[in-house]
């Protein structure tokens, strides 16, 4: 991590999400809120429909930096802004986009910027991660 300049796109990845997912990410969290897997229940509150986990979303978004670092524990702050849903259809699912960004250098530490989408709309903002350089 000593050649970084800010700007460099440092990983990329994309992770499609099926109900299926929303169930088994459900059981391992315990947030068994019906708006996650219930389009019935997400529509009688005011949803559009069925909606990825927050936490879920944020999961995908730091495991693209985690797995560019290879070590997680050099992960030393992590905050996101939820500014939109992801939305998971019963059918097609979705797509959760991330590309992360050097946004910041300093001696000890890297703040990596992430975008993070679903059907072309940003989903978490000021999505930002800082991690201990080598």
């Amino acid at each position: 991590m000593t050649d970084l300049t800010v700007g460099d796109v440092i990983a990329e990845r994309s992770v499609h999400l099926s109900r299926e997912s929303l169930v088994r990410y459900a059981g391992a969290s315990g947030d068994f809120n019906p708006i996650h897997y219930r389009d019935d229940v997400a529509v009688a509150v005011g949803l559009p429909g069925v909606l990825a986990h927050g936490m879920l979303t944020m999961g995908i978004a730091i495991g693209t930096v985690e797995d560019w670092l290879g070590d997680p524990s050099r992960v030393l702050e992590y905050g996101v802004r939820f500014t939109r849903p992801v939305l998971v259809d019963a059918e097609a699912g979705a797509d959760v986009h991330v590309t992360a960004k050097v946004g910041a250098l300093d001696d000890d530490t890297a703040r990596i910027d992430l975008t993070v989408t679903a059907a072309s709309t940003t989903v978490l903002g000021k999505a930002q991660v800082r991690v201990r350089r080598a």
